[in-house]
């Protein structure tokens, strides 16, 4: 045996219905309030902020990522993946 029921009815109808609770307006505080967070932290989130970091640390964070990408390319080619072998420090030396 086959029924099929069709019940035509809001989502507000359907949730008194059911008893469960209206948590339309709590919903309404937590999206203000993620918003508002996100317009005090837009500023973090800038490619300018991130640009003005790496600066304010120097060649270091280049360096660094110098040698993070080498490291990766070498593993990729199925080299060593010591990252300091052979490699010139920034003054030219071989370490």
């Amino acid at each position: 045996m086959k029924l099929n029921i069709t019940v035509d009815c809001t989502p507000e109808e359907a949730r008194a219905f059911l008893g469960l609770p209206n948590v339309e307006p709590i919903n309404d505080v937590l999206v203000t309030s993620v918003k508002q967070r996100i317009e005090q932290n837009m500023e973090l989130v800038s490619p300018e902020f991130y640009l003005k970091q790496w600066h304010s640390m120097g060649g270091q964070v280049s360096d660094q990522f110098m040698q993070m990408m080498t490291a990766g390319a070498r593993a990729a080619a199925g080299g060593s993946s010591d990252t300091s072998a052979g490699t010139p420090d920034p003054k030219g030396r071989k370490r």
